[in-house]
């Protein structure tokens, strides 16, 4: 029986392979039981369509049998315009940022409902937390998706909060009122911070980043230990990030 025939065509279910590796991104590897479940694939023909990925360079089959991201689908990533772009003007001042903290910098942005991360610098006595280059993570739960989620249009905002809004840890802010209140305070001090929402142990400070017009485009962020002086200590340096990168952007206010 063909493909086709058995209900989902081909190329979908290709799609639903790739897929597989953005329903668990704090995920590196997975194996191929878990792609075909993810998938909703039957495993021999996960087996055949992974095999196809990995001959085309989308995938690659690690020594211990599971299977990761290839390089080929992140030189096809890079080649989008706003990516790109973006990533080559921020860079300089991200790397700024890291010469000046020694934590984790991130960029990222608004893709869908969800912060896309296009760049991450890390420390090597950073605390250990689960973005990465590529890995998309839920705007409620980390600083930079904050930002960009109180920048996105009434409509995104609404229906985001809406939807069922997922609890990581303890402190995430799960109440639609609350993050409706807290999405607020952020377009009015233009800074977020948050707390051991999504990973135990780290706190976050986000900026937004404007282009030309005046749009948030991204969000940059620091992430560190947390401590009773994690959020604030690192404020101005985050800001001077997100205006540096603002300018090379053509932003002027």
């Amino acid at each position: 029986m063909s493909d086709e025939a058995a209900g989902r065509p081909v190329a979908q279910k290709l799609f639903a392979i790739a897929d597989a590796f953005l329903v668990a991104p704090e995920a590196s590897s997975l194996t191929l039981t878990a792609i075909a479940e993810r998938a909703q694939l039957p495993l021999s023909t996960a087996h055949r369509l992974v095999g196809e990925w990995v001959h085309w360079g989308g995938l690659v089959r690690t020594d211990d049998g599971r299977y990761s991201l290839g390089l080929r689908l992140w030189e096809l990533g890079v080649q989008a315009p706003t990516a790109r772009n973006l990533r080559t003007v921020a860079l300089p001042h991200l790397e700024d940022l890291y010469e000046a903290t020694h934590e984790h910098v991130q960029l990222a942005i608004l893709d869908g409902r969800e912060a896309l991360y296009l760049e991450k610098l890390t420390g090597h006595d950073a605390v250990p937390i689960i973005s990465r280059v590529g890995a998309r993570l839920p705007l409620h739960s980390t600083g930079v998706g904050l930002v960009l989620l109180a920048f996105a249009t009434t409509e995104l905002i609404n229906e985001y909060l809406d939807a069922p809004l997922r609890g990581f840890l303890p402190n995430t802010v799960t109440s639609p009122d609350l993050l409706r209140r807290r999405l607020a305070e952020i377009r009015a001090t233009g800074i977020a911070q948050m707390s051991e929402e999504m990973t135990s142990g780290s706190s976050s400070t986000a900026a937004p980043i404007r282009d030309r017009t005046g749009a948030v485009v991204a969000a940059v962020s620091v992430v560190v230990r947390t401590t009773t002086e994690s959020g604030r200590q690192n404020e101005p340096v985050v800001r001077l990030s997100a205006s540096a990168i603002s300018r090379a952007l053509g932003y002027r206010h």
